[in-house]
């Protein structure tokens, strides 16, 4: 029996819809909890522009629970598609549109994220060459060129991870 076909006969831990108002429900509240989240994700951004690190990862705890109940809700969605793709095929069309608009928020949270990671390791790159640079001795060969410095005069940084 191969890996799909066992998936496939597992119940499904997610609640299915199946009358048109727990379908507006679970839509209600896939788009209140994709709100919030954007507005957590809102924040976090502003913070981590503004060089703010410490006051953005105060919402580390919050956007996980908020992670924790989209993936939720996605999940009892996925497992009522079929009935509101017959009972409400507008709804899903709002829940898509909706979607849509928060994953490319999302995208621009990411591209934030990545920017602030690329400078800091640029800065962390930057200072250790400096380092080094500082503690290898100027030295030269019997011919005039600079001698290439030995592994005991390369010092390794060390960074806390810690802010």
């Amino acid at each position: 029996m191969n890996a799909q076909m066992q998936r496939k006969e597992l119940p499904s831990l997610y609640v299915a819809a199946t009358t048109a108002e727990e379908a507006r429900k679970l839509a209600e509240d896939l788009i209140a909890v994709m709100s919030a989240l954007l507005d957590v994700i809102e924040r976090e951004t502003e913070l981590v522009r503004a060089g703010k690190l410490r006051e953005a990862m105060t919402f580390e705890k919050q956007k996980t629970e908020l992670s924790r109940r989209y993936v939720n809700v996605v999940g009892s969605l996925k497992a009522s598609q079929q009935f509101m793709s017959r009972a409400a095929p507008e709804l899903l069309t709002t829940l898509r549109r909706h979607h849509d608009t928060f994953r490319a928020m999302l995208q621009v949270n990411l591209t934030v994220l990545a920017t602030a990671h690329a400078v800091s390791e640029n800065v962390v790159r930057g200072v250790n060459a400096e380092m080094q640079r500082r503690n290898i001795p100027n030295t030269y060969t019997a011919l005039g060129r600079r001698a290439a410095p030995g592994p005991r005069h390369i010092t390794p940084l060390s960074v806390s991870r810690s802010l």
